[in-house]
Formats: C-alpha cells, structure tokens, sequence
C-alpha cells in the first residue's frame, strides 16, 4: 500500500482504495448498523464497507498527559496532541488523532480528510494508523 510505508496496526482497519487509505468499517446485514473497527472478515452476518474519507469535526480535546505503555506511548519524548470525533457523512462519527493544526485553529464543523499517521509501538516497531487533518484550507 503507497500510503501505508509500514504495517497497519491492526487487521480490518485501513484498505487502499484509488490510491487513498479508507477506514474499513462493517455493516450489519440484518439491522443496517456500521461499526467501527471493522468485525472479522470471516464473521458473516456483517459485510465490510469503506468509510467516506472526509467529514467534519464534531467535537475536539488536547492530550496533555501521556497514555499507558504498553501500548499506547511508544519511545519518544511525549507532547501533547489533539483528539477528535470526525462526523463522516452519511455514516458515523470516528474518534481520531487529529494532525497538522494547531490547537488553536481548531474549531467544531471543520472539514476534515483522513491521512495514514505512522506510529511507534513502545518496542520501537513503526505501524501505520491513521488520523484527521483539516482539509486545504480549514484551518485558516
């Protein structure tokens, strides 16, 4: 996968689609209902769809502390960094790290577009996970 220079960090969670990583999600057959993370491709009562790549931002914080290790804090030094729920039309809203703004030009209903984000597992491995960044021109 071009965007993914390192392994996902986890199965069923990012696929290429024309050249752009999409969150991969499940449908319920019976009830219609997505999920998120995707369920197990072997478990059919769902089937797996793709997640629209862009949305707003629905609600935002900043991480000030750092997280447990393992997993979550890898071998750098830790600093702050913003989180958010991303409202992605017609589907769900995703909790997601949210990069390349600052926290200052953040602001509720800006539009968003998902990126791989590469992440340093606390063994020091590198696995691709993903985050929002505002579209061209949102943060302004």
């Amino acid at each position: 996968m071009p965007h993914t220079p390192a392994p996902v960090i986890a199965e069923n969670l990012l696929v290429e689609v024309n050249g752009a990583c999409q969150l991969m999600a499940s449908r319920d057959r019976a009830s219609g209902r997505t999920i998120f993370p995707a369920k197990p491709i072997e478990d059919d009562r769902y089937e797996a769809i793709t997640l629209p790549r862009e949305g707003r931002l629905w609600s935002w914080t900043v991480q000030r502390f750092r997280p447990k290790s393992p997993p979550y804090a890898g071998l750098e030094a830790f600093e702050p960094y913003a989180v958010g729920y991303v409202h992605l039309d017609g589907a769900l809203i995703v909790e997601s790290r949210l990069t390349d703004v600052a926290f200052d030009a953040l602001r509720i209903d800006m539009p968003m577009r998902l990126v791989p984000l590469l992440f340093a597992l606390s063994n020091g491995e590198v696995r691709t996970s993903f985050a929002f960044t505002p579209m061209e021109g949102a943060a302004l």
